[in-house]
């Protein structure tokens, strides 16, 4: 089963393939040692057969799914609305 990513989505390297291939028009078959475990790539594009176009310091290149897994986010704040009301000020009174 392949794993589904979000085209903008952050991910992280877990294993090597025995090459890596470059997103090129007219690509390229690298050493695996052009990325590390654990790099961080973000996804630009899905190819067929599950791979996924990933985008590293060091170029892009397509790498499937079984070498990925995607970095979870931390939780974002609550929305303004679940915020605690602020307390009135001597500037909110109004003396009339």
């Amino acid at each position: 089963m392949t794993k589904e990513f979000i085209i903008g989505e952050t991910i992280r390297v877990v294993a090597l393939p025995p090459y890596i291939k470059t997103a090129e028009p007219m690509p390229m078959l690298r050493p695996p040692d052009t990325i590390r475990i654990g790099e961080e790539g973000i996804v630009t594009d899905r190819r067929p057969g599950g791979y996924w176009v990933v985008r590293f310091d060091r170029g892009t290149f397509l790498l499937d799914s079984q070498y990925l897994e995607s970095i979870t986010s931390e939780p974002e704040p609550p929305p303004e609305s679940h915020a605690e009301p602020s307390l009135p000020t001597d500037f909110d009174r109004s003396d009339s």
